[in-house]
C-alpha cells in the first residue's frame, strides 16, 4: 500500500481510532464501575492507533502525515456531540468546518 490514497486511509482509521480512545477514557472515568473495560478499550484502540501511525511515518513526510492527523480533531468533536450527546457551540463547529479544509488541502499536496 505505497499509494498516497491508501496512506491516507491509514491515517484515517489511525486517527479514528485515537478519538475512539478518547471516548473510551472519557467513559472509563465517568462511569467508574466500569472502568476496566472502558479503559482497556481506550489503551488497545490507541496502541493500534499508533502501530498505524508508525506504519505511515515510516513511507511519508513528518510534515503531512502529522498534519493529516488533525483529522483527530474532527473526530472527538463528531463523537462528543453524537455518541456523548455533548454541546458544541458553533465557533466550536466553525473551526472543525476550517481543520476539515486544511486537511483536505493538505491531503492533496
Amino acid at each position: 500500500m505505497n499509494g498516497k490514497i491508501g496512506l491516507i486511509g491509514v491515517l484515517f482509521v489511525s486517527t479514528l481510532l485515537g478519538a475512539i480512545g478518547q471516548l473510551m477514557f472519557k467513559y472509563a472515568f465517568v462511569d467508574k464501575p466500569m472502568l476496566v473495560p472502558y479503559f482497556g478499550i481506550a489503551v488497545i484502540a490507541y496502541l493500534t492507533s499508533t502501530v498505524f501511525y508508525f506504519y505511515v511515518l515510516s513511507r511519508v513526510h513528518l510534515s503531512w502525515a502529522y498534519s493529516i492527523g488533525g483529522l483527530s480533531y474532527i473526530f472527538t468533536v463528531l463523537l462528543a456531540a453524537f455518541v456523548l450527546m455533548e454541546h458544541v457551540p458553533l465557533l466550536r463547529w466553525i473551526g472543525v468546518i476550517v481543520i476539515t479544509i486544511g486537511v483536505i488541502v493538505i491531503g492533496f499536496s
